[in-house]
């Protein structure tokens, strides 16, 4: 339990400087809040490899994500931290906040029988790595726009959003099951978890493209899934981790 406390003090000194680093970008080199957002963003995602690897008690894991839903909405509402949050800011660091709560509490189980954190890490990087690398290179090189109702995306971004996905779920599936930061996880072949990944990369690009509409409605039924499961089996983890992308993916379009 000391460990977890120590976890604690570190993930909080951890996000804090994460604010400092990107208030000075934008302060002191005049880097522009869309960019020193994503690089919060970022940070707070890689995050969640610190909580593998410091708390041994899922109970207590999972709180500096869970604070920070309410600290993100003071931020957002009061628009207290200029790196993250402008005047046309989106409420996602609370939606992102939120996500990786559920995601880790319903998924994390360090102490066993299984630990499904493979599934939920699978999540918390395509939300943040496709989102990131699709709004910037969406935003720099999108050149050829599309719209589906009223979300308007780039090809460019979206095929970011794909191959960043495809990416980190396939190193995420490989490596993490059987590591030391999630010894009781179930390990994924080579081909399983390529397929995996290239399906619920194709998923989750297809479900960003139409977000914002039905976000919440999209997340909910991939929450409710997940709750209704009971099978930890191979199959089972791969439809887990299909519904889980899709939320993440559409979660992360408020990023």
């Amino acid at each position: 339990m000391t460990n977890d406390f120590i976890g604690l003090a570190i993930s909080y000194v951890y996000a804090i400087g994460l604010l400092v680093i990107g208030e000075g970008l934008r302060r002191l080199l005049g880097v522009k809040p869309d960019l020193t957002r994503k690089v919060i963003h970022i940070g707070a995602g890689m995050w969640v490899f610190g909580v593998l690897l410091l708390f041994n008690h899922w109970e207590i894991g999972i709180i500096p994500f869970a604070t920070f839903i309410g600290l993100n909405y003071l931020f957002y509402r009061y628009r207290i931290i200029g790196a993250m949050d402008t005047q046309d800011s989106s409420p996602g660091t609370v939606y992102f906040a939120i996500s990786v709560t559920l995601l880790f509490g319903l998924l994390w189980r360090p102490d066993g029988p299984v630990d499904s954190v493979a599934i939920a890490v699978a999540g918390v990087m395509a939300m943040t790595w496709g989102d990131a690398l699709a709004a910037l290179i969406g935003r720099r090189f999108g050149q050829h726009k599309y719209q589906v109702g009223n979300s308007v995306r780039s090809w460019e971004g979206s095929a970011a959003m794909f191959v960043a996905s495809t990416v980190v779920i396939f190193l995420v599936l490989l490596l993490l099951p059987g590591s030391s930061l999630s010894p009781l996880a179930k390990a994924f072949s080579l081909a399983w978890a390529l397929l995996t990944a290239v399906i619920t990369a194709t998923f989750a690009t297809l479900a960003e493209a139409v977000s914002p509409h039905g976000t919440d409605t999209a997340l909910t039924a991939a929450m409710r899934y997940i709750l209704k499961s009971e099978s930890f089996d191979r199959r089972g983890q791969g439809e887990k981790l299909y519904c889980i992308i899709a939320g993440s993916a559409v979660t992360s379009a408020y990023l």
